[in-house]
């Protein structure tokens, strides 16, 4: 059986991973008959948001994993302990947390950090030439751990996201929402989601088809 890794970022889509995307992923692996494998950094949020009201919740603090093991029903992995030799492909769902947590992109743009678990396991994984999927946003973690290896990618249409993209050594290419693009020489496999929405039945087409891809990529 196939293992694929799910590497979430927290559980809500302003602060943590877009629960929309992680389960339509979760849904559409465990459908063609993936092991998977959900994990998660062991560290706490950049911040906690009131997704009723949109807004900072000052003084408050939660963990990545804690918060991730909502999405993941309590079964996860702190990601420290997850090595390349224990997955076949990893998939990033995205949502605001790819982008504070797993790495500092919504912050610091092209200049971001990216936590070191998730720097160590995507690095491995691209070394070994295994799939990585990534979601919606998350294609700036790809972007900041391999832009030297000029990965190509989608985030939908938007240029301004595309462009900080580019300047981390990215290829940009456009994508409808319900598709998935291939980098063949990488194994690198992307959708823009809800970069470009606008509702979960088109997430869901473009989810199904890069998971498809990802798997297709997997060497038998």
């Amino acid at each position: 059986m196939v293992r694929v890794g799910v590497l979430l970022s927290g559980c809500g889509v302003f602060d943590g991973s877009e629960i929309h995307e992680a389960v339509l992923t979760l849904l559409a692996l465990d459908r063609a008959g993936a092991e998977i494998v959900c994990m998660a950094p062991n560290m706490d949020q950049m911040h906690v948001v009131n997704h009723f009201t949109n807004e900072e919740i000052k003084g408050q603090s939660r963990n990545v994993l804690t918060e991730s093991a909502r999405i993941a029903r309590g079964t996860i992995q702190d990601i420290a302990k997850v090595k390349v030799g224990d997955l076949d492909a990893l998939i990033i769902p995205g949502g605001f947390g790819a982008a504070k947590n797993l790495c500092t992109f919504a912050v610091d743009g092209p200049g971001c950090r990216v936590q070191p678990e998730v720097r160590r396991l995507v690095s491995e994984m691209a070394e070994a030439h295994k799939p990585i999927g990534a979601i919606c946003i998350a294609p700036a973690v790809l972007a900041a751990v391999l832009g030297a290896k000029k990965p190509i990618v989608t985030i939908g249409t938007d240029r301004q996201t595309a462009g900080a993209l580019e300047s981390m050594g990215a290829v940009h290419q456009q994508c409808p929402v319900d598709q998935a693009i291939v980098d063949s020489q990488r194994n690198l496999v992307t959708t823009p989601a809800y970069m470009l929405g606008p509702s979960i039945k088109d997430i869901a087409k473009g989810i199904e088809d890069l998971v498809q891809k990802v798997l297709g990529l997997v060497k038998g």
